[in-house]
């Protein structure tokens, strides 16, 4: 199966009220782990590669081209979504469009309103011509993203339909109380004023930084409107503690495929028990050969770049 687009999946998580996990991809050895874990669940499943990390993958065009192969080898039978993950830029999220990113996240959400609508309007105007998704983000979520530190600024209800309306987005992340890495606290989600959301637009929404919430709060706001969640700090902590135990319990071994395979089986493992919390295991049957035909459509119709 072709990789998709947010426009594939999401819908029917919203429909069904399970979300489909978006695992951060911070090195080539997460992809692989990520897509068995996904195919043991047999669920669709999100590839998000942060704008800070590009470079450090390769580029655009590696980081796609990496992805494609192995999708073909581990996850063929799967919908899978490579997506741009906190885009920095109108600029870069062209740069991925262009490269072969099914999916751009532009983060506006440090700027004024007005703005934020108007260069992600442009960015829609652009994927959406060359059958891409788009996300966006209204309010901000706390914690550290990309070495910026921020707190919590919930998003309003209004501006939401405004960013939803106004800009054709495909999927909109509402910051309602989760943060990026590790909770010092009780995580707070605002699950009124996620009802009030998911009850004035129809865009699918996603909650980022969905490492640590609790299980019965995670399944209350995917219940209420969460259709895609972000993770990441929770599968960087299972790998790092996995590769310090293996390290500390076997010092005579020191060839790096038995050292990063305990990593890499920590990440499949935490993204194969989040899928199950998130309701999306067995999910990938709904499909069938629908996304293909989706794909293959929005190829022919799209412009040559």
């Amino acid at each position: 199966m072709p990789l998709v687009t947010l426009c594939e999946v999401l819908p029917e998580a919203k429909r069904h009220r399970y979300a489909v996990g978006q695992f951060n991809v911070n090195d080539f050895l997460w992809i692989p782990a990520i897509l068995e874990a996904a195919v043991a669940e047999y669920a669709p499943v999100i590839l998000g590669v942060s704008d800070r990390l590009v470079d450090y993958l390769g580029g655009f065009r590696s980081i796609v081209m990496a992805t494609q192969i192995l999708v073909e080898e581990h996850a063929a039978d799967i919908p899978v979504v490579l997506h741009l993950d906190h885009g920095r830029t109108v600029e870069r999220c062209k740069a991925a469009v262009d490269a072969g990113f099914t999916s751009v996240m532009f983060d506006g959400s440090h700027l004024p309103l007005d703005k934020n609508i108007a260069l992600t309007r442009a960015i829609v105007e652009y994927a959406h011509a060359r059958g891409v998704s788009v996300e966006a983000e209204i309010g901000q979520v706390g914690g550290i993203e990309d070495g910026v530190v921020s707190g919590i600024v919930y998003a309003n209800p209004d501006d939401c339909v405004r960013m939803a309306g106004e800009t054709k987005v495909d999927a909109l992340a509402v910051a309602l109380g989760s943060v990026h890495g590790p909770y010092t606290g009780e995580p707070k989600i605002d699950f009124e004023r996620l009802s009030v959301v998911a009850e004035k637009i129809e865009t699918p929404l996603v909650l980022h930084g969905g490492s640590g919430i609790p299980r019965e709060h995670m399944q209350l706001a995917i219940f209420l409107g969460y259709s895609k969640v972000n993770v990441n700090t929770e599968c960087s902590i299972a790998f790092r503690d996995a590769v310090q135990h293996f390290i500390s319990s076997n010092p005579e071994i020191y060839e790096p495929r038995f050292i990063l395979g305990a990593g890499r089986e920590a990440i499949a493992e935490t993204v194969q028990r989040k899928i199950v919390e998130f309701g999306a295991a067995k999910r990938a049957q709904a499909f069938g050969n629908r996304a293909t035909c989706n794909m293959i459509e929005r190829q022919r119709s799209s412009p040559r770049r």
